[in-house]
């Protein structure tokens, strides 16, 4: 049996932050079999080897950056009685042998036979292990949490109930608290709390061969905190399939789209993290012999009477966003004859629009649900051009059969598939269900609408997922509680509807819009703009800044 290794900071399992990396987002399940082909192949105990040397080395680089006194408190850490618990017990044993004093509290003896090789490696190394937690967490360096990982199939309950909120509370007052592959009561699937809850809030989470959706959707951004990924060494052979996965998806083509709406499509490829490697290179040159038409003309259509402020926001973050030409149609009568700070804007009554010279067109916003509306949305689904439906549009849908169904004949009649860009409670209206079953399984719901629809469906949210009706998920790591604010929808819709207009792919439109849209918040909020008190007409700016700074940079 191999033992523990010993912890000098190199020859310690890599880590990384995936931030920008289109990173894959496995299950349970596709995380059980990648265990299971290692596992057939490696000595036995080499994935917990592997997954506690770098928790270890995670907190030893964690250590060796902080101020004095704070570097030389023990780390407590609690195994419950699992491979999570066995995972403890290896980072404990880690840290002990590289001179860092700890506690470990194991409630429940550890019971699996790799768990149960960890506790000899652990006692055999002289770490302290007793049963009964602390009464206070104040003179400890960092809490670690090794409870219970994925494939939780209850909620916590008992002393581990107690010692999440226990945990939890400490993490919210300025202590360290490190999760051990996932916040022990957090499904990793979903981002959900398992049960009735509770479930460990960390402020850094180390995960071991690859990162889970659960990670970055849901309340999972909630509990996870910063989130650091251990491949273990199983990344190489893993990603390479993903590529192929990816490259497939890349290139199914207009029968694949309509495969997938109708339940044909197999075997879809696993979720990734959103990232500019899956968008970027859609992104139109900006060569000096381009002109407006270049870029694409944009109608932002919407605006009811006394909603017109909506379209106006889209208007302005799709002109901000690059389009070439920017139209608004409003519905309403109360409609201003022009846009003050930026008279670009082309703004219309939405009857007196020529919708058959457009690129792309962003319905929804502000549109209400008068008859009048209904009609030109049925219009707009006729159109050749990208067409985005977003609010009153998707309600419109939602409940017009007729409407419903002009959105995948779209794809039947080899048009561009729609994108629609519901709230939770719009994807319900959209699935006839209702919020909570859509937040139950956002990724199950995001694949639903898009395969339902033959469309793009981005549902917004923390963690906002991305499906397109050929299998492809995203899951977008940018972005904050900045967003919960009225009108930064219309913001999102107005963006994406711009790169479209510019001939992004749907799906790649709405990646980059989706990204953007959240990583302008992240900016904002990083210079003291937010969250608290961040407005939506704050975006657009910040997103041309982003877009120039990071993909157009020889023009700066």
């Amino acid at each position: 049996m191999p033992d523990t290794p010993p912890l000098a900071s190199s020859g310690l399992p890599a880590l990384f932050t995936p931030h920008d990396r289109a990173v894959p987002l496995l299950t349970v399940a596709e995380l059980r079999t990648a265990e299971t082909a290692a596992q057939a192949v490696l000595p036995p105990h080499t994935l917990m080897a592997r997954a506690g040397a770098a928790a270890a080395r995670f907190l030893l680089e964690q250590i060796a950056h902080a101020p004095s006194p704070a570097s030389a408190r023990p780390v407590w850490l609690v195994a419950g009685p699992g491979n999570n618990g066995g995972d403890a017990l290896v980072t404990a044993t880690g840290l002990h042998r590289a001179g860092v004093p700890v506690e470990v509290c194991m409630p429940v003896e550890v019971k699996p036979a790799d768990a149960r090789w960890a506790l000899e490696q652990a006692r055999a190394a002289g770490v302290p292990i007793g049963v009964v937690p602390p009464d206070r967490f104040d003179g400890y360096g960092w809490l670690v949490d090794g409870m219970f990982g994925i494939g939780l199939a209850r909620g916590l309950d008992g002393i581990f109930a107690d010692l999440a909120l226990r945990i939890s509370a400490h993490g919210r007052h300025a202590g360290h608290v490190l999760a051990l592959d996932v916040p022990s009561g957090l499904d990793s699937d979903t981002g959900n709390v398992v049960g009735a809850g509770p479930a460990v809030r960390a402020t850094h989470t180390v995960t071991f061969i690859a990162a889970k959706p659960g990670l970055y959707t849901g309340a999972g951004r909630d509990y996870a905190g910063a989130v650091s990924v251990a491949p273990i060494d199983l990344d190489a052979g893993l990603d390479a399939d993903l590529e192929a996965d990816l490259e497939a998806g890349l290139d199914a083509g207009p029968e694949a789209t309509l495969e997938a709406s109708t339940g044909a499509a197999a075997n879809p490829p696993p979720a990734r993290l959103n990232a500019p490697a899956l968008f970027g290179p859609s992104l139109p040159a900006r060569d000096f012999a381009a002109h407006k038409g270049t870029y694409g003309t944009l109608a932002v259509i919407g605006g009811d009477t006394g909603m017109c402020g909506a379209p106006i926001l889209a208007a302005r973050a799709a002109l901000l966003t690059g389009a070439g030409k920017v139209h608004v149609g409003f519905l309403g009568s109360d409609a201003p004859p022009y846009d003050a700070p930026h008279p670009e804007l082309m703004l219309h009554a939405a009857g007196k629009l020529a919708l058959g010279t457009l690129d792309a067109v962003a319905a929804g916003c502000g549109m209400g649900g008068s008859a009048s509306a209904r009609n030109l949305v049925d219009r707009i689904l006729q159109l050749d051009a990208p067409v985005l439906l977003d609010a009153d549009a998707l309600n419109l849908v939602a409940r017009d059969e007729a409407l419903a169904a002009q959105v995948p004949a779209r794809v039947a009649a080899h048009r561009t598939p729609c994108v629609l860009t519901p709230h939770p409670l719009e994807a319900a209206r959209l699935l006839g269900t209702d919020t909570a079953t859509v937040q139950r399984d956002r990724l199950a719901a995001a694949r639903a609408l898009a395969a339902r629809f033959a469309a793009v469906a981005v549902l917004k949210g923390s963690g906002t997922v991305i499906a397109a009706p050929d299998g492809r998920v995203a899951v977008n790591p940018t972005g904050n509680a900045g967003l919960a604010t009225g009108g930064t929808g219309d913001v999102l819709g107005g963006m994406i509807g711009a790169l479209l207009a510019q001939r992004l792919p749907p799906f790649e439109a709405a990646l980059a819009g989706v990204w953007l849209h959240g990583l302008a918040a992240d900016t904002l909020c990083a210079e003291g703009t937010g969250p608290a008190g961040l407005t939506a007409g704050e975006l657009a700016p910040a997103v041309r800044r982003l877009m120039n700074r990071l993909f157009y940079p020889s023009h700066g």
